[in-house]
């Protein structure tokens, strides 16, 4: 087990994850009948009504919020509700924690192979604002992708802000995908059959490295871009739709971005807004997966549509019935798991393909 990744629930929150656990079992019958009561948005989605029930607790209950008081209070409580969500997976061959020396400095990260005979690997970003979340919240996310694609990962800890702003999550980012394609060979992997990944912030941050890295020898077969953040220089209809109640919210993207940046200028930077690059051409083959009620999605529609108008092979993925953050909620709603069952399929393919 990696010690890195390893999370104690506190008695309270072992009981909410039993009622979760009852809960996410109820028939479908119940479930056609529950979403009737769960709100429409302008595009006709049907919020989930699992998830109808955990955006009232985001709004109402304090600890179910993404942002708290303070940062470190925001980042432990993500750490725990991520935990007290997750889907529960038997031991993997190999969890190991290590601290990947890059030109960017030392970058904590850990690697999961399920059976020691990855079919790829999968270096990945959690998402979080680039203010929150870590490779603990986002352990039952990587544990369910490698599940679903046989691939290794790579889950990366890169410094957050404000204590490291602008471009410091980029720098280590890059770095650790150019550490991963040196270290692929001791893995057992393919350089060449190696995909960046990642949802929200970590999107925007799996997206900005293909980009960063067009001219190197070895390029990712696959960017799987998950509801990412990819321009923050203006805001879009869904963010105006979903500002409150869907979790994410718009005070969230606007405390996000300005505490990211280095300066306002930033956000005209591509590194920051990869969707304001010069030329989106020659970027490997994208799989783009959004949510119908989150602030982020129309965003990532358009990122995915001009991949595509630049010549870049792209898969969509338009999940109605979910809110942002639906990649750490398997355990809840199987929209959620056949979304991910579907990241799966694009990696298996990229792989193969490379």
């Amino acid at each position: 087990m990696s010690r890195a990744t390893a999370v104690k629930l506190p008695v309270p929150m072992k009981i909410q994850r039993s009622v979760l656990l009852a809960t996410a079992k109820m028939p479908n019958a119940v479930r056609a009948r529950l979403s009737r009561l769960a709100p429409v948005n302008a595009d006709g989605d049907r919020l989930d009504p699992m998830l109808t029930a955990i955006t009232l607790a985001s709004k109402y209950i304090p600890s179910f919020a993404l942002m708290g008081k303070t940062v470190e209070e925001s980042r432990r409580s993500l750490d725990l509700n991520s935990a007290m969500m997750a889907e529960s997976f038997g031991p993997f061959a190999v969890e190991e924690d290590l601290v990947m020396d890059t030109a960017a400095g030392p970058v904590p990260a850990t690697r999961y192979s399920l059976d020691g005979n990855g079919r790829g690997l999968i270096v990945f970003y959690h998402g979080g604002g680039f203010v929150v979340g870590s490779r603990v919240s986002h352990d039952s996310a990587v544990r369910a992708l490698a599940v679903a694609s046989g691939a290794d990962v790579l889950a990366v800890d890169y410094r957050l802000a404000p204590e490291h702003r602008f471009p410091a999550a980029v720098d280590d980012s890059v770095a650790a995908f150019r550490y991963a394609v040196a270290k692929a060979a001791d893995w057992g992997i393919d350089p060449n059959q190696i995909v960046v990944a990642g949802d929200s912030a970590g999107g925007n941050l799996a997206a900005v490295v293909a980009q960063q890295v067009r001219g190197d020898d070895v390029v990712p077969c696959l960017q799987l871009l998950v509801y990412p953040v990819v321009d923050m220089s203006r805001k879009r209809p869904s963010i105006h739709e979903f500002s409150t109640g869907f979790f994410l919210t718009e005070a969230d993207m606007d405390y996000f971005r300005e505490t990211y940046q280095s300066s306002a200028d930033d956000v005209s930077d591509p590194r920051f807004s990869p969707l304001l690059a010069e030329s989106l051409s020659g970027l490997p083959d994208a799989h783009v997966a959004v949510a119908g009620f989150d602030p982020l999605r129309d965003e990532g529609l358009e990122y995915a549509d001009a991949l595509e108008k630049a010549g870049v092979s792209v898969t969509v993925d338009r999940v109605g019935p979910m809110i942002h953050g639906f990649l750490n909620m398997g355990l809840l709603t199987p929209v959620a798991r056949d979304s991910i069952a579907r990241m799966g399929e694009a990696i298996k393919r990229a792989v193969a393909a490379a």
